[in-house]
């Protein structure tokens, strides 16, 4: 794949039964990947059920690439950069200057987001340190993308970890936010990208919330069974 590639959705009115299904139409999306030996990354919490059958189908390792938005202390969904495991720290200077934010605000911002980011890795991880991605394509796949603020995140986060090719994946997006989002990801790959696009629920038939607990199953079991993985 070529830089900010964008693999052509299919354009329709597919609706998924669930993320578990809505992963294994993905991962048909993903099969051309399966050569580069990728490392598949689910955000949690729902993009973990997804990225779960894309590992599984690509014969893939699973982990989660927690990430943390760092907001504008006046302003919190507006963000100006996030943060990372392992001290990855990807800043927006632009809006930190614009929104006159000090460097003070900025620590305490930083500060309360790693303390919320370590918490989440414990639960999710436990003592594993996270999968190395030095050198490895890394498909970071959530369950949908509205804004893309997350993705992006998590995108600039991955390649500070060394990935050397980034590809986001997700099964329904916004049009408008898979363009923005091709020029940060190494290839966007989405099954649907229907237009208008009011939110990611009305794509699926059952959207419950993911637990915690079912993120730490799906690691586990992926882990177990990834005797695949070449």
């Amino acid at each position: 794949m070529t830089k900010s590639s964008l693999v052509p959705p299919i354009v329709g009115t597919l609706r998924f039964r669930d993320r578990r299904e809505a992963g294994r139409a993905l991962a048909d999306r993903l099969a051309p990947f399966r050569s580069e030996h990728p490392v598949v990354l689910g955000l949690p919490r729902g993009g973990v059920p997804v990225a779960f059958e894309v590992a599984r189908a690509l014969g893939a390792p699973l982990d989660v690439l927690v990430v943390r938005k760092l907001g504008v202390p006046f302003q919190p969904e507006l963000g100006m950069g996030a943060i990372g495991e392992d001290g990855a720290r990807v800043l927006d200077p632009d809006t930190v200057r614009l929104a006159r934010v000090t460097p003070d605000e900025l620590v305490a911002v930083e500060a309360r987001e790693r303390a919320e980011l370590e918490r989440r890795v414990r639960l999710y991880r436990g003592d594993r340190p996270m999968m190395p991605l030095e050198g490895r394509t890394a498909i970071v796949v959530d369950d949908g993308i509205a804004t893309g603020g997350t993705a992006r995140a998590a995108l600039q986060v991955a390649r500070s970890h060394g990935a050397r090719t980034v590809v986001l994946a997700v099964p329904v997006a916004a049009p408008e936010s898979v363009r923005e989002l091709a020029a940060v990801a190494d290839a966007v790959v989405a099954v649907e990208t229907p237009s208008p696009f009011f939110a990611v629920g009305q794509w699926y038939e059952r959207f419950g919330q993911t637990t915690d607990d079912e993120v730490a199953d799906l690691l586990a079991e992926r882990s177990e069974g990834s005797a695949d993985v070449s």
